[in-house]
């Protein structure tokens, strides 16, 4: 591959809701989510509070229930259209996210995706614990990011991301093309690009 291109989750692949808050409804912790994260969307939190308040909530349940939830995830349209004609172009597609891990590596299986990042829950025999294994924020996903480049050798300059939110900017600044895709005000802001629209594939106008 000649370029990477990188997915955020939450508001992006997940319009108008959150993995968080969608998992959290089956946990009975929608409220307690909800307003952490709407305090980290205001700059009141960081996102290492975010997964300590949402991880205690995860304590008992079984991964392979978890994953079975994210069978009903409400998703952007046409994902694997769009993960096939970037991989078509030689652009490697990747995931950068604030969402648990979990939620990543689903995305991979489901839409092959070549890799994802994110914080980590605890887990001791497909059981979540209730606790955080690893932080993870916005300049995470960013070096994240620059990180498979360097291993793939490929220039940021020459990468893109796409994103909604405040947990993108950094890694809209560090790659050559970033794409705000039904992006805030703040996303807008810092893209090179904005584009809005119902499917995914609107990103790949104008796409070399």
């Amino acid at each position: 591959m000649e370029r990477l291109i990188f997915f955020d989750i939450d508001g992006t692949l997940v319009p108008d809701t959150s993995t968080g808050s969608f998992i959290a409804k089956r946990l009975g912790s929608l409220e307690q989510m909800a307003a952490a994260e709407r305090a980290y969307e205001e700059g009141r939190i960081d996102n290492g509070e975010v997964c300590a308040i949402d991880a205690v909530s995860w304590c008992g349940y079984l991964r392979a229930e978890v994953e079975s939830w994210l069978d009903e995830l409400p998703l952007i349209a046409d994902i694997r259209e769009t993960v096939d004609a970037c991989r078509g172009a030689g652009i490697e597609p990747h995931l950068a996210s604030l969402a648990w891990t979990v939620v990543g590596e689903y995305l991979c299986r489901r839409f092959g995706f070549a890799g994802c990042c994110g914080p980590m829950l605890e887990e001791e025999d497909g059981v979540f614990t209730g606790r955080v294994r690893r932080v993870f924020d916005e300049y995470d996903k960013r070096d994240y990011a620059l990180r498979v480049c360097a291993e793939r050798g490929i220039d940021p300059a020459r990468c893109i991301a796409v994103g909604d939110s405040r947990s993108d900017l950094p890694l809209f600044a560090a790659v050559g093309e970033s794409i705000a895709f039904n992006g805030s005000s703040a996303a807008r802001a810092a893209a090179t690009r904005c584009v809005d629209g119902p499917s995914l594939t609107a990103i790949l106008k104008n796409q070399d």
